[in-house]
């Protein structure tokens, strides 16, 4: 690690990439909800969801071969400005009176493509600004922005829509992606980064294999890619289907669904917060372990509890126990990878939630019309209450779990 200061460094590249989050997210929102109030049809809606999913899955064992060959810091901020790109060009288009939605389903398609490329490579690059001893308090700051930012995001963009076109909110995108992409080019520095040597003239293919064969090789990093797939196919009642509780069980007020949603993000917050500062047991394993566990106990409850007010305190638990796992998750491979795959094995885990998420709510959102939702969140809860086991019976992953 250079001489230069890592804590002040750090701040830069958080805040630089809060800015950029927070634009998308105010463009998610707006889209969404611009296609739900011109259409009501539920097929756009599916059909910007595939968009939103399908090119990340696509674009990620690429991005991670990029993460790992070239600078880091470059690509980050070049996925950034084709996400700006692309938003300008649809503002520009609506502004000029082209409104077609095929626009909107195009820009959503491209803002996944480079979601899909920054991810690893920003999951990637702490470690080369931050050191090891403070990953988890590093990504536990992360993990508090970007809750923060879903916290703040729909309330922004619901106050500006209402009072201004979709316009207005791409603009303000644009916006903070320039003040982002400037703090990371100009401000934020970083360590050398490490290649892999003896393949640096391998094709794409072959770096895509390698990334495969070095999590193969690893049962602690494998152990974890099929927790990691378990998880994101059963944790979709709890992605998709809490909204459908709320309207079902309390009523369709849409003050219930804003409760709903700001609580589940203000526990993220909280519970990023405290990683931040907390930083996790000792053992790794052991937070992962006990993040699973809780949120899983959390989807039970949920399921039974009769009245709204207990039902918003567990969603409130749920979003507190969410930082425990992946903020834990995070750091150790952050700790363990080597720097050379680290790209490869990131973009791995977005592939696994880029295709997991869309083809679990194929599967439940059907279910949910025919089994009782509360069934649903009882089997989603012992499902991840059991993946949480094996962090704290296993050998393999105890071990991999101590802290270097």
């Amino acid at each position: 690690m250079k001489t230069f200061n890592w804590k002040i460094n750090a701040a830069l590249f958080l805040g630089g990439q809060f800015l950029s989050l927070f634009g998308t997210l105010l463009v998610q929102y707006a889209i969404t909800w611009h296609v739900t109030l011109k259409t009501g049809s539920g097929t756009m809606m599916t059909a910007f969801v595939a968009a939103g999913f399908l090119p990340m899955f696509f674009i990620s064992p690429f991005a991670g071969v990029w993460a790992d060959r070239f600078n880091r810091k470059y690509l980050i901020n070049a996925a950034d400005a084709v996400i700006a790109a692309a938003t300008l060009i649809v503002a520009l288009c609506f502004m000029a009176g082209y409104e077609k939605f095929w626009l909107l389903l195009l820009c959503v398609g491209i803002r996944s493509i480079g979601q899909g490329v920054q991810t690893p490579a920003v999951n990637a690059f702490i470690p080369m600004i931050v050191p090891r001893e403070h990953y988890a308090r590093v990504n536990g700051v992360n993990s508090t922005l970007q809750s923060f930012g879903n916290l703040l995001a729909p309330m922004l963009a619901g106050a500006i829509m209402s009072f201004m076109p979709i316009t207005a909110v791409f603009f303000i995108d644009i916006i903070t992606a320039v003040i982002g992409i400037s703090i990371v080019f100009l401000f934020v520095r970083a360590a050398e980064q490490e290649t892999d040597e003896k393949n640096k003239d391998a094709g794409y293919f072959r770096d895509i294999l390698d990334g495969l064969l070095y999590i193969r090789d690893r049962g602690w990093l494998m152990g974890i890619m099929v927790v990691s797939f378990f998880f994101f196919l059963f944790v979709a009642p709890l992605a998709f289907l809490t909204n459908l509780k709320v309207v079902r069980d309390y009523g369709n007020e849409v003050w219930r669904l804003t409760v709903h949603e700001m609580t589940f993000s203000i526990g993220m917050t909280v519970g990023g917060a405290i990683m931040s500062v907390w930083g996790g047991f000792r053992n790794r394993s052991y937070s992962m372990g006990a993040g699973n566990v809780f949120v899983g106990i959390g989807a039970i409850g949920i399921g039974l509890v009769p009245g709204f007010s207990g039902y918003i305190v567990l969603m409130w638990f749920i979003g507190l126990m969410f930082p425990m796992f992946n903020v834990a998750l995070m750091s150790l491979v952050q700790e363990k990878v080597d720097c050379a795959f680290m790209g490869r094995v990131f973009s791995v885990f977005g592939m696994l939630s880029s295709a997991l998420v869309p083809v679990s709510m194929l599967i439940f959102g059907p279910l949910s019309d025919t089994v009782s939702l509360n069934a649903l969140f009882a089997l989603s809860g012992a499902v991840i209450i059991g993946l949480g086991l094996p962090f704290f019976v296993s050998k393999t992953m105890r071990d991999a779990g101590r802290k270097m």
